[in-house]
């Protein structure tokens, strides 16, 4: 993910820590998966659901609609949509192709989120800890 972001007030910095600890796990599947897609996304399901809750939490705090944490939470959002929709209602054992495709889409999302957790990481100032 490209671009800066610089947290406007604590509020801010607090929801961006929030969300780039978040943000650390839930990309992929754990080791009680079942080996459907349905059960892959749980976590991306469950990590939108918590990016809603930081960004609903900073608002309810007074954080502003439009602050920059709250683009870079929808951009979250967004980025997990199409597999979410894709896979969600996928209950059968996944065969190798399926699971390539699956393999791909959740390697999208990982992708951009390593570009969110960077972006978090360099404006909030413990970029650091970004590679620890």
């Amino acid at each position: 993910m490209a671009g800066h972001w610089t947290p406007h007030d604590d509020a801010e910095l607090t929801a961006a820590w929030r969300l780039w600890l978040e943000l650390d796990s839930g990309n992929w599947p754990g080791p009680d998966w079942d080996g459907t897609p349905a059960d892959a996304v749980r976590g991306l399901e469950r990590l939108v659901s918590t990016c809603d809750e930081i960004l609903a939490d900073y608002q309810r705090g007074g954080g502003p609609s439009e602050a920059g944490i709250a683009g870079v939470a929808r951009s979250v959002y967004l980025s997990s949509t199409w597999t979410m929709k894709l896979w969600r209602d996928d209950t059968t054992p996944l065969d190798a192709e399926r699971a390539a495709l699956l393999h791909a889409d959740l390697a999208g999302f990982a992708d951009h989120v390593t570009g969110v957790r960077a972006l978090l990481a360099a404006g909030g100032g413990w970029a650091s800890l970004q590679d620890s």
